[in-house]
């Protein structure tokens, strides 16, 4: 072993490897006998009969006739014996203009502010030949799917015969064989553009190989490791991209070399016209405020005047854009938000509220004064006639009221008026000359803090007796405490 390490100029170890090979021969593993043993010729024989019977079901069926042992050992034995038979594909061909295949392709999250949205791609891709649509959206609801087909549609330049689907569903609602129930709304759009819906056969994904594979070529070709701000930005890399690379390759499937755009041209004539007026694509929903004058739509606020509270109202969201209806007229309109938790407001509907409000408080105040105060009356109309602000009368009086009290401040008023200075500021010089008089310590307004929980709470009021015994002076002989 030494000598051959020394002329071939390797280690020791690597010869002797290979001198001593045998004592790594694998001498097979031996096969131990299992409950299963008997029964391995019906298994057989089973799976001879039906290819494709689960293992759970023959497991109940061996272990009717005696079988002990789990089913374990029935499905390992069954994973390794089941015939499998490779299965040959047809290749689809089609005619300029026939067919489009339509699908989805999720391209994982993008954190819009505070939300994480789920970032898909709507695909159009003509079959024949195999230009695209693509464009990114932040959902794959049914609007955002009809939006793509308009949007494709008018890209590249008409509506195809027929388009293959799979069988999701914002196309199919329900399917029993070859009885299929298409979605109501993709039977709008394929009556408004005459295109015949078709999906594929369930579980047969490879019918509509041709955008299965544009999917992939986007997200390879296009998405991996590019930067964008925005999806208006990504949509707009892309439509780039298709134009300058996707659309300038080489056609798949044609031997003579043309391009993806060349065939676009010659296409474009079989396609069907596109539709007079593109179809409405945007999302109507039924929608009632609160207390509040806001609406909430995917996960924001929307405000609204402030006169439509609790009353029901609609909502039509398109990708950019919220209005809010009322019957035919729209109250409010929003440029739409994708983040989580904003509140969109439009001043005009806030200013409105405020001096709503505002008014309502003036009135309320008014009513009170008029309600204790018999002079408050002839007050007020003297104000109005020397056309002083009622409103900052009326909020200082109903402070003077909370001070002195009713009558005292009614008597006050009298006086103002039998003067001649009707006024807030009158009544509360009267007010505070007759304090001094009775040598009364002047009034002041309690001022607390914002705060809740110290604005709100509740005190239990004691006698006063004991501090006023702080100031008393004792009597001649009387030893004061200390």
């Amino acid at each position: 072993i030494g000598t051959i390490a020394s002329e071939l100029g390797v280690h020791h170890d690597t010869v002797r490897l290979a001198v001593e090979a045998d004592r790594f021969a694998n001498t097979g593993t031996q096969i131990r006998p299992t409950l299963l043993d008997p029964y391995k010729p019906l298994v057989g024989k089973i799976l001879e009969d039906h290819p494709k019977l689960r293992a759970t079901r023959i497991f109940e069926m061996i272990r009717a006739r005696g079988y002990p042992g789990s089913v374990v050992q029935v499905r390992r034995y069954i994973q390794g014996v089941r015939p499998t038979a490779p299965e040959a594909f047809l290749r689809l061909a089609t005619m300029p203009g026939e067919q489009a295949q339509v699908d989805w392709g999720h391209f994982g999250k993008i954190q819009v502010g505070s939300a994480k949205r789920a970032l898909s791609c709507f695909v159009m891709v003509l079959s024949w030949s195999r230009a695209i649509y693509a464009r990114f959206a932040l959902d794959q609801t049914l609007e955002s799917f009809l939006r793509g087909h308009v949007l494709g549609f008018a890209a590249l330049g008409g509506v195809p015969r027929e388009i293959l689907y799979d069988n999701l569903k914002s196309v199919v609602l329900e399917r029993a064989g070859d009885h299929i129930r298409f979605h109501p709304r993709i039977l709008d759009l394929a009556g408004h553009c005459h295109f015949a819906p078709k999906p594929c056969a369930p579980y047969r994904g490879n019918e509509k190989g041709k955008v299965e594979r544009q999917i992939q070529y986007l997200r390879h070709s296009f998405f991996a490791a590019r930067r964008f701000s925005s999806v208006d930005d990504l949509n707009a890399q892309l439509a780039r991209w298709i134009a300058d690379v996707a659309h300038v390759r080489r056609a798949p499937g044609h031997a003579e070399g043309r391009t993806v755009g060349e065939l676009l041209v010659d296409e474009r004539p079989r396609l069907l016209a596109l539709p007079a007026h593109a179809m409405e694509c945007d999302r109507v929903v039924a929608v009632t405020s609160g207390k509040t004058p806001y609406v909430r739509f995917d996960l924001n606020d929307y405000s609204i005047p402030h006169t439509l509270v609790r009353r029901p109202l609609t909502l039509v969201a398109s990708e950019d854009t919220v209005r809010i209806v009322d019957g035919q007229e729209v109250v409010a309109r929003h440029a739409r938000s994708y983040d989580r938790g904003k509140t969109l407001e439009d001043p005009a509907h806030i200013a409105a509220l405020a001096r709503d409000k505002r008014h309502a408080h003036d009135l309320r105040g008014r009513d009170l004064l008029r309600s204790v105060c018999k002079h408050a009356d002839e007050l007020l109309d003297a104000l109005a006639l020397r056309g002083d602000h009622i409103g900052g009368h009326t909020v200082r009086l109903t402070q003077l009221l909370r001070q002195v009290g009713a009558a005292e401040l009614d008597r006050a008023i009298a006086e103002a008026l039998a003067r001649g200075a009707p006024g807030a500021g009158s009544v509360a010089h009267i007010l505070d000359q007759r304090a001094r008089a009775r040598k009364q310590l002047p009034a002041l307004d309690a001022i607390l803090p914002d705060d809740p929980r110290v604005r709100d709470l509740r005190v239990t009021p004691h006698a006063l007796d004991r501090y006023d015994e702080l100031y008393a002076k004792p009597s001649p002989g009387e030893e004061s405490e200390p």
